[in-house]
């Protein structure tokens, strides 16, 4: 297996409202909503960074196509990690993603190692964590 990842795919309980979340609340650009003329099929896509996409779908269509029963969620399964260039990018991006209807979890604020991050869960409990390290150069 090569070291790529292409899509990471977020289960859903509200396709609607986390589209709205992450489109007009985060900004993440998008198509909206595609294969609604499919069983199982209504998903949408935003665009990444180069060759990276984030999927939103229903959980319990994601659980139908995998074979694997829907089970409760859990938001300390994974964090997904959104790096930045700077401590005042971090607070610009709490709070658009507060603006947005997020759940802040833990304020921004300085690290233990040398950093400065803060969390959030979006409105299916999935939890981001925004972080300037100073050690990692960010490159658009």
């Amino acid at each position: 297996m090569k070291p790529r990842i292409t899509v990471i795919t977020l289960g859903v309980d509200d396709l609607e409202r986390s589209l709205a979340f992450y489109r007009e609340g985060l900004g993440l650009p998008t198509q909206g909503i595609i294969g609604k003329e499919f069983e199982h099929g209504a998903v949408a896509f935003f665009e990444l960074q180069a060759g990276l996409k984030l999927a939103i779908w229903n959980r319990r269509d994601l659980a139908h196509e995998a074979k694997v029963h829907q089970t409760a969620s859990s938001s300390t399964e994974f964090t997904i990690g959104h790096n930045v260039g700077s401590k005042e990018e971090v607070d610009q991006v709490m709070e658009q993603a507060r603006n947005a209807g997020a759940v802040i979890t833990d304020p921004a604020h300085d690290a233990f190692w040398g950093g400065y991050s803060g969390h959030f869960q979006d409105p299916d409990g999935h939890l981001w964590e925004v972080v300037w390290n100073p050690q990692w150069e960010i490159t658009e």
